[in-house]
């Protein structure tokens, strides 16, 4: 096969919903999408058809493989465990794709190539080749914040009224919530990263009882709050501004100090903090006034061992009179820890060009103040260092093609849209949250503009995504195809689900499975309490094919607001014509209706919201080999993504390959 290029470059944006990308369009306020598109092909609606599920883990392996989940095996954001019906497996792991990914087809090919936070089976590396480089991968937030976050966010409160210093952590998240995965736990470092065994890395068990224990809780996650008395200065051992006031900042879970300056200017104006290591060091770490400083360099210690780290902060509020301080200290990562890239040179490569990775933040979105003070530049930050990284290594290790991920919409997606209406029973500002998802198009549409250069210099570049978000509804969400746990409420009503009781006859969370006869987990899988398969299973197998026909007929029986909520369910292997099937797949595989489900993970990826929401990924394409200013009515499905880009490398297709190249936007026919 006779290639139309040897450079391409994939720009994946994860949750990029083309149809807000043609809505901002048409308003003039993405630039360099609308040069993007002039430039190459897409269809004129900018979609792809998705597979399903419409989650990440999944469909990015789809993009990496050119195959469905029921081929390739990552049917969900986590996997099934076979220890119990209610436990599920970390899925962001290449030993569990049963595809090959096109990654090991460039290398064989002799194809220098990046994988870069790639959340679909890119990480442990897949190929041994030297020619393969792989940048994390483990989680999809951001590079580093699975193995490398060493302290959480924190607002700290001062105030002349306070009389000691308090630290409260959060609450453990222990939901899973939407894409927020903290704490990976990966093999410890050995000589090769490839000897990395993912197969047990991480287990959890999640009852989902409410709608805040699972996708929809992302905005609600806590923070670490810190209480500190501002009272005069005293024992500094060097001599200190007139007026100064001070009061401790309390880090590492409470057990660092870091003394802090509140400071006037000559008329006496209390307006800027200066932050020490210490009463005895001359000059602060970072001084705080009206902007967010990034990447302020720390040590910590962590089990005895000394850990440089990198964090940013933000004075969000100062009292003129200096009584009273809000200010709010971002996430620590470990600057040096490399683990997750091969080769590890790469990472300091990186931090020698572009600095540290940023870190990003997904805590208190509910609180409107920090929207736009804090987790919206910290998306800015992230999204330029990364830019800038990619440029850099591009330009300097000679990559003939790079697999790139962002993660910036979806994250502010899982934040902001359920926030986007105005909801009584949480008082929020719907407005706010509608410009800060219009913010973060903009934001990606400058992270865009810094790879436009590459189209004058030969690449030919793809920008997709593995699905859209789609706005919540205003109708209560159904208990029910939540992709982060077990859904009990529905399944109970019905009668499938049992849980077990104490001797008063409460509630326990935990489920009764001999009397369970089926439980709904990860999404949109339903699986039957078997007997001999199940560690505690009750159904006869001989009786499986009529239970299932009862369920599905319930599932469609079932009304809430007197509506149906459940938009198709299927057998295991009817499920097959929409490519979710097979042994990691439930017994019955069920979506929810148009406007019950929650953004994107229980859907068809074919629902559109409201406010010019889709769950519809984004495919566009332009540079060497596709035609230009070019529209296309071709369907273009999620594993067609593969197979045109090895068409245009010249490459053989991946060996599990079941997608067609896209050659009606090809330069030549192949």
């Amino acid at each position: 096969m006779k290639a139309l290029n040897d450079k391409v470059l994939i720009l994946g944006v994860d949750g990029l919903d083309p149809s807000l990308l043609c809505h901002y369009r048409e308003q003039g306020k993405l630039p360099n999408f609308d040069r993007f598109i002039k430039a190459g092909s897409t269809r004129k609606d900018l979609r792809m058809l998705g597979g399903v599920p419409t989650i990440t883990p999944p469909m990015w392996t789809s993009l990496a493989t050119g195959a469905t989940p029921a081929t390739h095996g990552i049917t969900c954001f986590w996997g099934q465990s076979p220890k119990d019906m209610a436990m599920f497996e970390y899925n962001l792991n290449s030993q569990k794709c049963k595809a090959e990914q096109l990654w090991n087809v460039t290398v064989e090919a002799g194809l220098k190539t990046l994988v870069w936070h790639w959340p679909g089976s890119s990480w442990p590396p897949s190929s041994e080749s030297d020619k393969l480089h792989v940048v994390d991968g483990t989680q999809p937030n951001a590079i580093g914040n699975g193995d490398c976050i060493v302290d959480d966010d924190k607002l700290i409160y001062a105030s002349e009224k306070i009389a000691d210093v308090l630290f409260q952590a959060k609450v453990p998240n222990t939901s899973g919530a939407g894409c927020i995965i903290n704490d990976v736990p990966v093999e410890k470092e050995s000589e090769s990263t490839t000897e990395s065994d993912f197969a047990n890395a991480m287990e959890m068990i999640n009852l989902i009882f409410s709608e805040h224990e699972g996708d929809l809780s992302a905005d609600m996650l806590p923070i670490d709050i810190v209480n500190s008395p501002i009272k005069t200065a005293t024992g500094w051992e060097n001599d200190l501004p007139a007026g100064a006031k001070e009061f401790t900042i309390l880090i590492n879970n409470g057990l660092t100090k870091r003394p802090a300056l509140v400071l006037c200017d000559e008329n006496g104006k209390y307006n800027r903090v200066a932050i020490y290591k210490n009463k005895k060091t001359a000059e602060p770490m970072v001084v705080l006034a009206e902007e967010m400083v990034p990447n302020i360099i720390d040590e910590l210690t962590k089990d005895n061992e000394v850990i440089a780290v990198n964090r940013h902060m933000r004075l969000l509020n100062i009292a003129p009179d200096g009584s009273e301080v809000r200010l709010w200290v971002g996430p620590a990562k470990d600057i040096h820890k490399d683990l997750l890239w091969h080769p590890k040179s790469l990472k300091k490569s990186v931090i020698e060009a572009v600095g540290p990775v940023p870190g990003t933040s997904m805590s208190e979105a509910r609180n409107e103040s920090l929207v736009k003070t804090v987790l919206l530049p910290c998306w800015d930050i992230y999204s330029q260092w990364q830019a800038d990284a990619l440029n850099h290594l591009i330009d300097t290790e000679g990559y003939q093609v790079v697999f790139s991920h962002l993660h910036n919409v979806d994250a502010c997606g899982h934040l902001f849209w359920y926030l986007s209406k105005d909801r009584s029973k949480i008082g929020n500002h719907g407005s706010l949250y509608e410009e800060a998802i219009e913010w973060a198009y903009r934001c990606t549409d400058k992270y865009i503009g810094s790879f436009l250069h590459y189209l004058d210099e030969g690449w030919t570049i793809l920008i997709i995504s593995d699905h859209g978000l789609l706005v919540p509804p205003e109708e209560d969400i159904p208990l029910l195809g939540d992709g982060f746990g077990c859904n009990i409420r529905v399944m109970e009503e019905l009668g499938y689900t049992v849980l077990k009781k104490d001797e008063q006859g409460n509630e326990l969370r935990e489920i009764d499975y001999s009397k369970t006869k089926a439980v709904a987990n990860r999404g949109n899988h339903i699986h039957l309490n078997i007997k001999g398969r199940n560690p505690q299973g009750i159904v006869d197998p001989a009786d499986q094919y009529e239970l299932e026909a009862q369920i599905i007929n319930d599932l469609y029986n079932y009304r809430q607001n007197g509506k149906r909520i459940v938009s198709i369910a299927l057998r295991n292997k009817d499920a097959e014509i929409l490519g979710l099937s097979g042994e990691e797949c439930g017994d019955i595989l069920y979506w929810l209706e148009e406007g019950y489900n929650r953004l994107h993970g229980d859907s068809l990826s074919t629902f559109k919201g409201e406010n010019h929401t889709s769950v519809s990924p984004a495919f566009l394409a332009a540079g060497v080999g596709i035609k230009k200013d070019f529209i296309t009515d071709r369907v273009v499905r999620t594993i067609d993504v593969t197979p045109t880009v090895a068409a245009i490398l010249g490459v053989p297709m991946p060996a599990q390959c079941e997608g067609a190249p896209v050659y009606q936007i090809l330069e030549k026919t192949i």
